[in-house]
């Protein structure tokens, strides 16, 4: 049959029959650093530079309803597989086999190309939010998004046998438009059997990537089995918006008394070139796509944000440590597929795992990052 190429940051082929392929990828390279008080960082802070990903893959649709995307991360020392995974749908429903982003959070959620901050909320990281290997399913009607799944581990750890996890995810998203208002309001939950190595560690990197110090960690600790409860709210209005949510990770501890960590954000933000907005699609923020990029003369997009995120790792006899965050960043997209991004974060410690050498474990840091980034 004919076929038609077009171009989406790459060449996408398509037939009449149903057939589709198109080469995917992205690259972010980062500057960052973080500036906290002699001793608590070492050698792990300051000014560095790091690809932060490397995504090469491909993507595509076969006739009767199936597509598939296979991608990998070559950023670091060892290939790390992505999203692999084979899907079919069928009217409002879609069902997904392969490693897969389990149904988290609204920040998760977001492509890390589109999100306001060059990392997302630190309780995302902190509680393991990762892609795992999986089947799950996604009902998707005009308002209403329902989507849940049972998953394994990671595609990384399937050939380790102290990493056999099994977990239920489940997440419920009402999106009404009224008017140039778009709504998102939801909540999601989760329940994790950690089977053969009983133990969890919740760590959180200080806002920007380039430092391996966590300065709040609970360090490594028995746990049977994880529960994970969260609420996310956002709304649109033309160049302006908001979002929050919040976090509650409880570890099963037999014999002992079981923590509840917390983590949340609220975050606002808003499109200063005129025409331009943050997009909206299925459950999460999309592309900010500039009306009149650079190459027809126009400025491009410019987006301002302002984010407070809190992570708390203290409870029942627990000290991981609070960390709060107030962050602002500056997004630059000159055309639709080129983006940079600029933050910073004044962060604030409590009962930080990390002490000063004089034993001070309540202070703050300053964290500066950079970001330039192509997709396609």
């Amino acid at each position: 049959p004919a076929t038609e190429i077009a171009w989406k940051g790459a060449p996408e082929i398509k037939t009449a029959d149903g057939w589709s392929f198109k080469p995917r990828g992205r690259l972010q390279v980062d500057v960052a650093s973080i500036d906290a008080p002699a001793g608590v960082t070492g050698t792990h802070g300051g000014l560095a530079t790091e690809f932060r990903r490397a995504y090469l893959g491909m993507e595509g649709k076969i006739p009767g309803g199936f597509g598939y995307r296979i991608e990998a991360d070559f950023a670091n020392s060892a290939v790390d597989l992505t999203d692999v995974y084979l899907t079919y749908a069928t009217g409002p429903l879609t069902v997904t086999a392969g490693q897969q982003k389990p149904f988290w959070s609204l920040d998760e959620l977001t492509s890390d190309l589109f999100t306001s901050m060059l990392e997302r909320a630190a309780f995302t990281q902190a509680f393991g939010f990762e892609r795992r290997v999986g089947l799950s399913a996604q009902y998707k009607g005009k308002a209403l998004l329902l989507q849940g799944g049972v998953f394994g581990d990671n595609a990384n750890d399937l050939n380790s046998d102290s990493n056999n996890s099994v977990s239920l995810d489940a997440r419920a998203i009402w999106m009404p438009k009224f008017g140039n208002t778009q709504l998102h309001l939801g909540g999601s939950g989760h329940w994790r059997n950690i089977n053969d190595a009983p133990a969890v560690r919740y760590a959180s990197r200080p806002f920007v990537h380039t430092t391996n110090s966590r300065i709040v960690d609970t360090g490594t600790f028995n746990a049977t089995s994880e529960r994970g409860l969260g609420v996310e709210a956002a709304a649109l209005a033309g160049p302006f918006h908001v979002a929050g949510e919040g976090f509650w990770q409880t570890a099963r501890r037999p014999g002992f008394a079981d923590p509840t960590f917390f983590g949340g954000y609220a975050e606002v933000g808003y499109v200063l070139t005129r025409g331009d907005a943050r997009i909206y699609k299925d459950g999460a923020f999309d592309r900010l796509a500039p009306s009149r990029p650079i190459n027809a003369g126009g400025p491009g997009a410019i987006e301002v944000n302002a984010r407070y995120d809190y992570l708390d790792l203290n409870d029942a006899g627990i000290v991981g440590g609070r960390q709060r965050t107030l962050g602002v960043s500056l997004v630059w997209a000159p055309i639709s597929y080129v983006r940079l991004t600029a933050n910073y974060g004044r962060l604030m410690f409590d009962d930080a795992a990390i002490g000063t050498p004089t034993g001070d474990r309540d202070y703050s840091a300053d964290a500066f990052g950079l970001r330039t980034q192509i997709d396609f």
